[in-house]
């Protein structure tokens, strides 16, 4: 068995690239662009991936864009997507420059919790050992859900 990807759905192709290429740093590996179904699907690996999505197509997000409108919700009731980072710190407070809400801040070095514009959680986890707590993170109190 192999992981090959996750797929959510999303309600705008230019908030969903800007949050997931601009800000979150994915790169796109694929576009398919079905007529007849009406969908367009958009597969996209983070960077340090980005070889082997192109190459085995694994692992990847799949983000669906149904041609006709449709309202979606509830993102979190499937759980959340993770992402090991370098430093989460650095990745916690590039995100909030880029007008990115930290909804739970790593106030434990180690995990934070984001939303796309779509509402589906992301999980960031410090890679290797956890950081020591910092501020303002320590301090930085939950916004919303994640």
């Amino acid at each position: 068995m192999r992981y090959l990807h996750t797929m959510v759905r999303v309600a705008d192709i230019d908030s969903a690239l800007d949050f997931w290429c601009g800000k979150m740093g994915m790169v796109e590996t694929r576009r398919i662009d079905n007529e007849g179904g009406r969908f367009t699907l958009i597969f996209l690996a983070a960077r340090d991936d980005e070889e082997r999505g192109r190459a085995d197509m694994a692992p990847l997000l799949e983000l669906t864009y149904n041609w006709d409108p449709e309202e979606y919700s509830g993102g979190r009731n499937f759980g959340h997507l993770a992402y090991e980072v370098d430093d989460i710190y650095e990745t916690c407070q590039s995100l909030m420059d880029k007008g990115v809400t930290i909804n739970r801040p790593p106030r434990d070095g180690n995990m934070a919790f984001v939303k796309s514009p779509d509402g589906i959680s992301i999980e960031l986890l410090q890679k290797g050992p956890a950081k020591e707590p910092a501020e303002p993170w320590s301090s930085m109190q939950n916004t919303g859900t994640w």
